[in-house]
């Protein structure tokens, strides 16, 4: 394998393993005796999460890079 192969695949493995266990630890935030939060809450983390996910996808697609949107639930 060439270097920058063995480069982007020692990342990916990296950064998508931090990236599955932050999904993870966001799924604990459902825990009812600990927190209270309503469906609103709920589809607006779904939603940002797809739409991070759907730009990341275009990044591979074109070289084009975008301004990267931060979360806010209020």
């Amino acid at each position: 394998m060439s270097a920058k192969r063995d480069k982007f695949v020692n990342l990916a493995e990296a950064r998508v393993s931090r990236a599955m266990q932050a999904i993870r630890v966001i799924g604990n935030l459902s825990n009812r005796s600990n927190y209270e939060y309503t469906e609103e809450d709920i589809r607006k983390i779904v939603k940002a999460i797809a739409a991070e996910t759907e730009a990341m996808q275009a990044r591979f697609r074109s070289a084009d890079a975008k301004a990267r949107p931060v979360f806010k639930l209020g």
